[in-house]
């Protein structure tokens, strides 16, 4: 009896060897520095100064830029500030929307999680503790309790600007069934 091969094979379809394809037209020419592109949509033009960095980070890299980016914000912060919890916690706001911002979608949950982690592993240096490991702990704890406004402040901000990704993501997988639907 004979037997179909019921999946493709594992090696890629090979493109005839020639010439290459043309590349599309933005790639085509230079264009200056404040350019305008069209969007993937058509009409809408964006300009190219006005485009932020996309990177998608998993919830492990978005979970280890924060505690980088807290263990360098509370470095500077005690070379600068002596310091100052004011400046830690506001820059603590900024890097917690920057990782809800650019954890890639299916690890969306992860970013609420990862925040007050780092605010916890940045705060070590600035804490204000003395007298050994045990000192430095109480320290730590303390400025966890003492500056809670910050923290929560920055987690709420992480938490809904993944909300709004999260709806944001919903409404276009949602879109196409209506279109197709209706």
């Amino acid at each position: 009896m004979e037997q179909h091969r019921t999946r493709s094979p594992n090696h890629p379809q090979r493109r005839p060897q020639g010439r290459r394809p043309a590349l599309p037209p933005q790639y085509a020419e230079a264009r200056p520095r404040g350019a305008q592109l069209r969007g993937a949509r058509g009409g809408r033009r964006v300009p190219l100064l006005r485009r932020l960095p996309n990177p998608r980070l998993t919830g492990l890299g978005g979970g280890l830029f924060a505690c980088a980016a807290m263990a360098v914000v509370a470095g500077l912060d005690w070379l600068l500030f002596d310091g100052s919890m004011i400046a830690y916690g506001l820059l603590f706001v900024l890097v917690a929307a920057t990782t809800a911002l650019w954890v890639r979608p299916a690890d969306l949950v992860t970013a609420p999680i990862a925040v007050p982690i780092a605010f916890a592993a940045g705060v070590w240096p600035i804490a204000g503790g003395s007298g050994g490991f045990g000192g430095q702990l109480m320290g730590v704890v303390t400025a966890l309790a003492l500056h809670a406004g910050w923290l929560y402040a920055g987690t709420l901000l992480a938490a809904l600007i993944v909300l709004v990704r999260k709806a944001v993501l919903i409404s276009r997988r949602r879109r196409p069934k209506r279109a197709a639907a209706g």
